[in-house]
Parts: C-alpha cells; structure tokens; sequence
C-alpha cells in the first residue's frame, strides 16, 4: 500500500505563512562559491578520497545537480536581501491577517530570523516543512537545509516521511531533495551537500549534538567534527557546513533546550531558522497557528472518547458488580448488561448476563447471599445507570466490590476488544483496517519465555485470547457479507491478531524492557522503531492479520499509525506523563486501503463519525478527561477571552479577497450586533446562543454596512475563547449507543414503497453552454472582483505614546506616527520562474486553452498585470472566479437522463453507524425506528423537522435519506435530506424531497452549495415525470406553504 497525499488549505498557508516572511526577497539559483577541498594525497591510499563520489548510480546523478567530486564549486544559500525592518513589517502583515497577537520585535536567535510555526500533532507538520523546503527553493533559490530533531524515534520517522513524499513533490516541483542523516563516520555526505546544487538535506539529532557538537567535548564523534581530519581532506568538517549558510527546521524545538545544542546551532552558520511545535516553550516570531482546538473544529484530527472506570464499594458488601453497558432496541425497554460472580458448585465464576427491570441478582447469581436485596428497579439509558431497590445505583463503566489490579486489566482490555469489534464493521466496509494499540510497561506481563526459551503469553496475553474469543463469537452470525467472511477467515486465528513490538536484545534474541534515555520517558532504541516503521504500511492492509498490537510505553513516540482507533495503557497513568502524550498518537485521520486520508474532502461531515479515537483509560472519565484539558489549556495559543470593540479594531477580514481594515466606527457595530441579539453576555463572553445559532446555521444578519464582511466577522466572533468549547472535544465511551436500526414495518407501507420507486434511479447530466456566454460572464465577475496583494513596504517614524493599554500594544498602536512614506517593490524582473499561465488556469477551471486565453485577452489590462505582483496568487484567484461562474450558468444549461441501475433497500442500514442515544428520536412514522439528525441539542433545525413530521396528520411515512444516496451535477455529488409521502387528498403533492437549510436567503448559502440545490430542483420539479416535487426549506411549516407555489 502506497499512501497518497493531496494539497491541503491549511498545510498550504502553513508553508505560505513562511514564504511571505521573505516578500521582496529576489531568486537566486545556484549561488556558487569556490569550496576548499581539502589537501588531496596522491599515494593509493588516500587517492580513493576523491573517487568516493562516483559511488551514486549515473542515473541518480543526474537528479542531483551535477557532483563533480573533483571540482571545487559549492552552492550556498543566497543571504537575506531585506532589512531587519522590511522583515519585521513582512511578519507584522502576516500576523494582523491571521488574527495573531502583534511581534513588537525581530528575534534573530539563529540567523536574520526565528520563525515559529505552531501545529497540533498529527496535522502534518512534517510533510508541511518538507513542502516549505521547496516552496522556498521555488520562489528564492535557497536550497540547503538541516533538520533537527530531538530524538531517534523523531528522526526515523523524519526519514521515512521524506522517503514516502519523494513521488509526490516529483509531480508538483519536478525534483527530489537529497536527505541523508549525518553520521560522523561517513563525511563524504558533507562533500555531496556542499557540492550539489539541488534541494539537499542533512537529518541529525540532538543526541548527535551533545556527543559531537560539543566544541571542547571530549567524545571521539565530538573531535570529528571539530577538528581537522586526514581522511576528510585535512579539512574541519564544521566548517564545510558552515560555507553553505543552511536554513535550520527544528522539529519539536521545546524538547532540546539546552544551551549546548543552541551553541552547536550557532556554530552552522543558520541563514535563518524555523520552529515547528504543537507547544513552544520559548517564543520567537509567530506566523501561523493552527492548535488542538482549530485543528478539532476543522475536523484535521480524529473527535476522542474516553472510556473510564472507576471503583466503588457499595455499603456493606464486597460483592462484584461491572456495569458493561445500557442495550437499546426499539421493541423491547432497555437492558443492561453486568457482569457478576455466580455460584456453582464447585466454584465461583464472573461471568455476564443481559438484565432488564425486576431482575433480582440474588436468583441470577445461584442465590449468593452478597446480592440480597439487589433487584433492578429502574435502568436510565439517557444518564447510564442501573438503579436497585435497596438504593443503590451504578454507573455504565462503575466497578463495584473486591477489585485487584489483575481485575481492572481484564475489564480494560475487554473494553478495548469491545470498542475495536463496535467500529470494526463500518470501517471494513469502508476499506479501512482499524487497529488497537496496548501500551505495557513490562514485555513478561504479554510475553514470556520457558525453559526450552520458546515463547509463551504473558498474563495480559492470556487474558486478550480469552475476551477476544469470547466477544468474536458474538459477533459472528450466520450470514456470508464480506466483513463475516473476514472475520471467519481472517481474524478466527486468535495467536495470528495480536502482535508485540518491543526492543529486541541483540546477545539472546528475546524481547526485552526499553532501556529509557537519561531524562526522559522514550527509548533510543532505533531497531524497535525501525521495525514499527517498516511494518507501519502493512499493517494498514487487511491481509495482515494483526489487528491488535502490544508495544513498550517508553516506544510511544514511534508509534503514529493513522488507524489506531482505539489506545489502552494497561498500567498506572503515573501523572508525570501527559495524558496528551498518550493520546497523541492515535490523532491522525485514518487511511482506506488505497492510502486515501479520509477527511473532510473525501468524506465530508462523516469525518468525526468514521475518526473517533476511543482512550481506555485506567482511572474514572472525569479525572482522565479533566487532566486532559488542563493539558490542552496550558498550551493553546492565546486567545482572547472577550469580544468587545478593541478586540475588532485593527484586525483584517477579506472582502471580495480584499484585506480590509476594521476600523472604530465598524468594530462598534459589530459590538453593538452582538449585543442586540444576545450574543454576548455583561461581561462581552461569547454565549452559548451564539454558538447554537452557528450550528443550526441560524445567526441573525449583519447590518448593512458590514455585510460583506460577515465570513471574516463571524471567524473574528469564533476565535474568542471560552472553556466550554474544550468540552465538545471529549465524549464519554459509556454514553448509551444504538447500534441496530434495521429497517420496520413503514418501509413496506404502500405508499412509501411507491414514493421509493419514484426516485430510485440512478442519472446522468449533460451540461451544454454557449462558450462565449461564459467568457462574457467570467471576464465581467473577474474585472469585477479580482484583486492579488502587491509587496509594499513602508518607512515610518514614530514616538511612543504617553500611556497605552494591553490592546494597544497587541495592535501596534502604542506609537504615534508621524511621518510615513510607502514604496511599492519592483522586483518584476528579479523572478527566474517560468509559468504556463494558461495551461495552469485551463487545468484548474477544466476548460480548453482556447477559452482560457479568451478570457486573459478580454479582462482589463491592469487586472492582466496583477499577474506580475504575485503569479501565484494570480493564477488560483482567476480559477475560483472562473469555477464560480461556471457554477451559475451549468444549472441554467444541465439537463439529466435516468440511466440504467438504482439502489439497493440496504443503504438505508449499510452505515451500522453507532450513533449516541441522546441524539437518537424514536419516530413513529419513519421507516426506522430511530432518526438521527444533525447537531445535537433539541433546537437544532433537522430535530424538529423530524418532530413535526411525526406529529402532522398529513404525513403518511417518511425517511431520512442516507448520504449514498446521491444525485450527481457537475459541482460535485449532491444528497438530499428527506424523502416524503403524503396521504392522498391532503396537500397539493403527495411525495416530497427535502433539503433543511438553515436559513431561507439564497444569499447565504455558498455558491456551490446554492447550485447543488438548483440541480437537484432542476431533476425534480422540471425534468423528471414523477410526480414527486423537492425544495429547500427550513421548517415543516414553510414545507406547507412552498408546497402550494410549486
């Protein structure tokens, strides 16, 4: 398996973010400098120096720049152009159109620059600074390079990320960077960084530092580099580095303070550095955040459940209780599932049973005196609770009684298989493999060995195969899907799913305790983490059996799977590890087995409900999620708290992709809006009505005079901080779930099954336009809206004021300018980069080069020369504009025909989502017994749509649509929400498609969006002879009244 990668928004402004730092800058390619090669022997022995460079395959040489190994030409980074001023003016831009608080000042730690890049684990931040290499190779010229990493499992992985990118930043950039991790051992590698003129990497870790870097250390790796070197030309190899004037990347910088590795940096000569973390310890110029909380609410990470258990004794008794979990089904109450000690004769087993209202423990247990007067007197599935005549009440995940350690592994592990087998099937059906990972702290409790030194289970080893076992044959059944097929097949054998990675002693062979690194929680040891990442691929594939896998927890970094669903630390969560460490790991989306990441674009709003990591945790809910979030609170970015008018002032929103200022008299209104409808309290906090509005897409509207800039406005309102937003990010593991919702006795109704053979066909559009209509159109939008941002810089002369607040100072406004003069930069010709600005355009619009070339013939010149300012920008603006008027003529040209094929009664059932109860609505008239609607609490504008749906007299039966069903236009594939069916006589049109909008301006709804809906009304109430008629709507009231226009 091969994994792909595509162009993400957010990972381009992260390397955009940086490249813009150096606005002004101009291209140098291949800055040469003649480089000392050392004094050459001519005796045999050392002869073979200078011969070392041919041992590149000629192919590969090529690709490389061409390496002359007895030629004296080096390349070297060009230095910075720009002043410390420009530089700090360039930065200060950036950060007022990223909402990021202001730099009063240029820190030049290492180099012209310190940048800091700030991004959540498991959001790329790799992949986004390889991308940076090249973008700044692209636009500069700058082509040397070291990355620094804190540890060996970081830079295996830094390894392995540049080998599995090489193809893809081939196709983009047309060339690969040389990477090579810097062993004192072999330096010939420092003679091909110098000498080759291409995109050229050196990987080196601090542990290299302190032993080698160190300039009186007095290590032998620490002499080699430092000092001169017979087989090295009589040359420092310190020095070799130096001449390339390299740009610095630290990986994870807060991990290698220390005075030695900064020194040891200084000593390379750094052009400027970069810092790439999820938490920066110290802080330099900031350029792009994206934290836990941004990159949850843009869905780049997987949504997290947190199972917890906690212990408690009931008065009395020391009897041995473990609530499981509440069981719904539509036809029966709820059950609940415990699991007690019952006596038999011969002994006592924990076995579980399935217990509904009036069962008495006492008669389940063989009449165990511990469990007189537990009969079951009410069982709450909304709270999750089981309550006994005698009082006493527990919790889904409470463990009642004498409980040893051994005890809560057990549950924790049965848990674990539980959580793995309740996703497993959704997931297989997606092509997704989904994995569990169990951290150990002691290899002998899952692997041991006998006497003949053959391995056997440890204790947790025999405990997984006994609950695996158990749980596999329940979910088993006689029918032959696919996923049973694997199951019977591929996952019977219960030694081949379960698999340990653990160090390996080299003397005996066996698996051994991680020896941990002094001062830390990881290990080095780099073929453990070898093993995890040469295996990291195939495990992703559903003909590895191994589905479940035991790891040392000191080789936790090593691990970042993408499909770990599921994260079990079968020992005592000592405090000092954060719980956002264990977590970490199991935060990437996950991958299908063609290697696609399953996010937002391949999967649109599913992507929480595929993505959800479940942590077994070995302490209670609360604690564990509570730990959690102070963890993630201290290392936020900081955020403002209140939304007043200084909070708006100075900040910028695009309008039309137009910077504008938000000046006083604006940043009042939208005070003054806010506090009008209720969306902030006494204190400006953000209240929770604003919030609910956002979800159900129901905000009141802006005045006027700030309408164009609602997008901007209401991200501004969205960045201000309140704690309750952290709590969306957890849900409780134990929360009731519906896991069957087949399908009942209204489906086979009648009416319903003749409103279903109306729209189940599959179509096909064909779109026919007039092309000179769309290049009329497109040159009117592009002269209309398009604007690309010039590099200007200013010079200004400013005293400082006599007194500021805190606002001031973020803004910048503590000076009083006094005299300003701005120069635009023309740096036109300084740029080397050929572009097919045509082809470019033709490609992203899908429209021949002959339209293309129409349009930039027909727009007004100085749109045409914006082009200059800044191509880039140019080329991906012209295509949206292009996009969005194609978008609006193909739904006045499309026209459908239904094809051959239709759907099968099955994607009703087919997503076996396990959807919490509280969002479930037990419906009377649907075709399920429970819908489940779209956001969560009961204002949400699908919940009561679906309310009054059951509740109308006029309904017969109805559905929700699922997402596979789909109408195809040419903006992308469209589902709509519902599906109704009117008994006959009572309204206009019997059989309705609806879609819920949250708001009924056409204005409102995206572009895209607002042509998906025309297609689809297009289908329905023009083209189709059915009988059946679809509109938007936002409520069932103005249903019935659209229902009479149409």
């Amino acid at each position: 398996m091969k994994f792909n990668f595509k162009i993400q928004q957010y990972q381009t402004d992260a390397v955009d973010a940086v490249v813009r730092v150096f606005q002004g800058q101009g291209f140098h390619d291949k800055i040469s400098y003649i480089r000392d090669i050392g004094t050459q022997r001519t005796d045999d022995v050392f002869f073979a120096q200078d011969m070392q460079m041919s041992f590149i395959p000629a192919d590969e040489q090529l690709a490389f720049g061409d390496i002359d190994g007895a030629g004296d030409t080096g390349y070297k980074n060009e230095a910075v152009e720009l002043s410390d001023e420009q530089l700090l003016h360039n930065i200060q831009t950036l950060q007022s159109q990223n909402n990021i608080k202001l730099s009063t000042s240029l820190v030049k730690d290492l180099g012209r620059c310190s940048l800091d890049i700030e991004m959540e684990t498991g959001t790329g931040k790799t992949y986004v600074y390889i991308k940076t290499m090249f973008e700044l190779n692209k636009k500069y010229g700058w082509s040397k390079f070291i990355v620094v990493v804190p540890s060996i499992a970081i830079r295996e992985g830094v390894k392995k990320s540049f080998e599995i990118t090489a193809d893809h930043f081939m196709e983009h950039y047309g060339k690969k960077a040389r990477f090579f991790i810097y062993n004192s051992s072999n330096l010939n590698q420092l003679d091909n960084f110098s000498s080759s003129s291409g995109i050229n990497v050196m990987i080196i870790n601090t542990q290299a530092f302190a032993s080698s870097l160190k300039e009186d250390g007095k290590s032998k790796e620490a002499r080699i580099i430092y000092s001169k070197r017979d087989e090295f030309g009589s040359r420092r190899p310190i020095d070799v580095i130096k001449a390339n004037r390299p740009i610095i990347i630290l990986d994870e910088p807060q991990k290698m303070g220390g005075d030695v590795t900064q020194k040891a940096l200084k000593n390379f000569n750094p052009l400027f550095s970069l810092n790439y973390s999820a938490t920066h310890a110290k802080h330099h110029n900031l350029v792009y955040v994206l934290d836990a909380l941004d990159a949850f609410n843009k869905r780049l990470v997987k949504k997290i459940e947190v199972k917890g258990f906690e212990v408690k004794n009931f008065r009395g008794t020391d009897s041995y209780l473990y609530l499981e979990q509440i069981v719904l089904s539509s036809k029966k109450p709820p059950m609940a599932k415990i699991e007690l000690e019952i006596g038999y004769n011969k002994s006592i087993n924990r076995e579980t049973r399935i217990l509904s209202v009036g069962d008495d423990l006492y008669f389940v247990s063989q009449e165990m005196e511990q469990y007189k007067g537990y009969t079951i007197s009410e069982i709450d599935p909304l709270r999750g609770t089981v309550t006994f005549t005698n009082g006493e009440v527990i919790k889904a995940g409470d463990v009642v009684g004498d409980v040893s350690e051994k005890d809560m592994r057990r549950i924790q592990i049965r848990e674990t298989i539980l959580s793995h087998f309740e996703k497993e099937e959704k997931l297989f059906n997606m092509g997704i493999k989904c994995l569990s990972l169990f951290f150990i702290d002691e290899v002998a409790k899952y692997r041991q060995y006998d006497e003949n030194g053959d391995e056997v289970l440890g204790e947790y080893g025999m405990m997984f195969e006994q609950e695996y076992l158990a749980i596999l044959n329940e979910y088993i059944t006689v029918f032959d899907t696919p996923y049973q097929k694997y199951l019977k097949s591929t996952c019977s054998d219960v030694s081949r799913v379960h698999k340990g990675y653990f160090s390996i002693d080299k003397k005996t062979g066996r698996s051994v305790d991680s020896q941990l690194k002094r001062g830390s929680e990881f290990s080095d040891d780099i073929s453990a983490y070898d093993l995890i990442l040469k295996n990291k691929e195939r495990l992703l594939s559903f003909d590895e059996p191994t589905r479940f896998i035991f790891s040392h927890s000191a080789l936790r970094e090593g691990w970042d799977n993408p499909n770990v669903f599921q994260i079990c630390t079968l020992k005592h969560s000592d405090s000092n590890t954060a719980k956002r460490q264990e977590v970490g790991r199991g935060l990437r989306l996950c991958v299908n087995q063609d290697g696609n990441r399953m996010d937002a674009q391949s999967c649109g709003d599913s992507v929480h409900e595929i993505n959800t990591l479940t942590v077994v945790a070995s302490e209670s809910y609360k604690t564990f999620v509570t730990d959690l979030q102070s963890d993630i609170k201290t290392v936020l970015y900081d955020r403002p708290t209140v939304a007043t008018s200084e909070y708006f002032k100075g900040k910028y929103v695009k309008v039309d992709d137009v910077p504008t200022l938000i000046d006083d008299e604006k940043a009042n209104a939208i005070e003054f809006y806010l506090i009008q409808n209720g969306y902030v309290d006494m204190k400006r906090k953000v209240t929770d009505k604003y919030r609910q509005d956002v979800k159900n897409g129901t905000v009141a509207e802006l005045p006027d005079e700030l309408k164009p800039m609602t997008d901007g406005i209401h991200t501004l309102i969205q960045a201000v901080y309140d704690d309750s937003v952290l709590k969306d990010m957890f849900t409780d593991g134990h929360e009731t779930k519906v896991k069957e919702n087949p399908l009942n006795e209204n489906f086979a109704k009648r009416e319903f099954q003749s409103l279903w053979r109306e729209i189940n066909h599959k179509y096909a559009y064909t779109v026919d336009f007039d092309s000179a209509e769309l290049i009329r159109n497109a040159i009117a939008h592009i002269d209309k809206k398009l604007f690309v941002s010039e590099l200007q810089y200013t010079t200004t002369i400013g005293l400082q004021k006599a007194e500021m607040n805190e606002y001031e100072i973020e803004r910048g406004d503590s000076f009083t300018g006094e005299k300003t003069r701005t120069q635009t930069l023309k740096h036109a010709e300084a740029s080397q980069i050929k572009y097919d600005l045509i082809g470019k355009i033709a490609e992203g619009t899908v429209l021949t080069r002959r339209t293309v070339s129409a349009i930039l013939q027909g727009i007004r010149v100085d749109k045409l020369y914006m082009f200059r300012n800044n191509p880039e920008e140019f080329i991906s603006k012209v295509i949206r504009l292009i996009n969005e008027q194609k978008a609006t003529m193909i739904v006045e040209h499309i026209s459908y025909d239904t094809i051959e094929g239709e759907y099968d009664s099955s994607i009703f059932t087919a997503e076996k989502a396990t959807q919490s109860f509280d969002k479930a609505f037990l419906a009377k008239k649907a075709i399920q017994d429970y819908v489940f609607t779209d956001g969560s609490a009961d204002k949400s504008i699908e919940r009561k749509f679906a309310e009054d749906l059951d509740a109308a007299e006029e309904v017969c039966v109805y559905a929700k649509l699922p997402r596979t069903f789909q109408i195809p236009t040419p903006v992308g594939n469209y589902s709509p929400d519902w599906a109704i069916a009117f008994y006959e006589g009572t309204v206009k049109h019997i059989f309705f498609i609806a879609e819920t909008k949250g708001t009924m301006e056409s204005l409102e709804l995206r572009p895209i969006e607002q042509a998906k809906i025309s297609c689809a009304k297009k289908l329905f109430n023009e083209m189709s002879t059915s009988n059946v008629v679809y509109h938007d709507v936002d409520s069932y009231q103005s249903l019935l009244s659209i229902m009479s226009s149409i």
